[in-house]
């Protein structure tokens, strides 16, 4: 079990590792418009803000790694704190931005904590 749970944990943070690169440098491209769903004009104006997002899913993705590196307790509990900070943030965007967010960010997180949870 610990082996699926450190496998989702991965994936989770190579998930918010594509969304950094997405919004820190790919904002305005065509592949993180259509992600996003947002129009050539919005993008270039909120190019800095979503730089912004993009940075703090990348320490969502250092400190899932951090937990998986790390020997217990401390990579216990920093995969539980960074895995629920994911599964928080996507309840946020799904509520704020888009119900598609649950899906993408919630569910998995959600399912990697109770692995991960399992797995102990």
């Amino acid at each position: 079990m610990s082996i699926v749970a450190t496998v989702v944990i991965l994936l989770i943070a190579a998930l918010h590792v594509y969304i950094l690169v997405l919004e820190m440098f790919l904002w305005t491209g065509p592949r993180a418009r259509a992600a996003f769903g947002t129009s050539p004009d919005f993008a270039s104006q909120t190019k800095a803000l979503a730089a912004n997002q993009g940075l703090y899913n990348g320490f969502l993705a250092a400190g899932l790694v951090w937990g998986v590196v790390a020997s217990d307790p401390v990579g216990f509990q920093a995969k539980v704190f960074f895995v629920v900070c994911v599964a928080v943030a996507g309840v946020y965007g799904a509520v704020t931005a888009s119900r598609k967010i649950l899906f993408v960010q919630t569910v998995p997180a959600l399912i990697g904590l109770a692995l991960v949870l399992a797995s102990r």
